[in-house]
């Protein structure tokens, strides 16, 4: 039996809302139907995120306090969730799919004995199953999965993947939560460093020049960074430019990479596989480079232009000096 809320859990990144957790608060409520959105969220006592947590609209924030959440492990996070959660449970439970949502869904999923889907590009409800589209079969497939027998539904979900938006329409109900903080026993996190560096950022970029297949010479990979440079950007690639060893998985942008929302993207040599679009569609505004006229990009793109990908980058660089 569950209560027909969704909760979503609330990620900080030190005091720092973690922007996933935003984005599907948003999702959660435009897919709701009649159902709760709860927000679910473990803080150090010191801590007021749901002030700002509650400008996105929830009907109710879960608040669990205590100061060791500041460098809780996995397990700890996932131990104190388990035990906030009833016995009439909720509906569904949404994570973001980052490093700690990735492992603190699966933790909290094997307490609670259900089904956990993870890396999800869309949900949505059919009466009161949640179905979780993901990709598979190498990413060429899209395919629904649902969880009919147990709840709560889980699914984690990548990061850009849909757009937070402010709703004051309603003042949340807040609830502090009583739980116990069990320890673990075996590991410490003494301190936690963020990681400042490139596969950190590829999703928070706001300027991405992408290169594709069709840029893959060591002219054009020089001018991209050199643009990128210019316009306080970031480089990324589409999964074959991952066999370029300058580029690892981390700045692969798509379905098996990363779904990224820059203001703005240019894409140089990608001919547009429905594998890449996935993973750009809330880019603000697109502007895509490419020999093939009929190439699939320009579909998808805000301006196109035919032609050599080295040649547009020559002739940009030149024009923003």
């Amino acid at each position: 039996m569950d209560n027909q809320e969704i909760w979503v859990y609330i990620q900080l990144n030190g005091s720092k809302i973690e922007p996933t957790s935003l984005q599907l608060l948003t999702k959660a409520k435009s897919i709701s139907n009649q159902k709760s959105v709860v927000a679910v969220l473990p803080e150090a006592t010191n801590f007021d995120a749901e002030t700002t947590v509650s400008q996105y609209g929830p009907d109710k924030i879960i608040t669990i306090k205590d100061d060791r959440f500041v460098n809780a492990t996995d397990a700890e996070i996932a131990d104190a969730l388990f035990q906030i959660t009833p016995d009439v449970r909720p509906n569904s439970f949404l994570f973001p799919a980052t490093v700690v949502g990735r492992s603190v869904a699966p933790r909290l999923q094997a307490k609670l004995q259900t089904g956990l889907t993870a890396d999800c590009l869309d949900l949505f409800f059919e009466d009161d199953l949640l179905i979780q589209a993901k990709p598979t079969y190498g990413d060429n497939i899209m395919c629904d999965i649902i969880c009919p027998d147990s709840r709560p539904q889980m699914a984690t979900v990548r990061p850009n993947t849909f757009n937070a938006q402010l709703d004051s329409t309603k003042i949340p109900e807040i609830i502090n939560a009583e739980f116990t903080f069990h320890p673990e026993t075996q590991m410490t996190v003494t301190e936690t460093v963020p990681m400042i560096n490139s596969s950190a950022n590829i999703s928070d970029a706001n300027i991405v020049i992408a290169l594709g297949r069709g840029a893959n010479n060591p002219k054009t990979i020089e001018l991209a960074h050199q643009l990128a440079d210019q316009l306080g950007g970031m480089v990324g690639v589409t999964r074959p430019m991952t066999d370029n060893p300058e580029f690892g998985h981390e700045l692969q942008i798509g379905q098996s990479g990363h779904t990224i929302a820059p203001k703005l993207l240019i894409n140089l040599g990608i001919s547009g596989a429905v594998q890449y679009i996935v993973g750009i569609k809330n880019a603000k505004q697109v502007v895509s480079v490419n020999t093939d006229p009929d190439a699939p990009i320009f579909a998808e793109s805000d301006y196109g232009y035919v032609g050599d990908a080295t040649e547009f980058l020559t002739a940009l660089l030149a024009k923003t000096k």
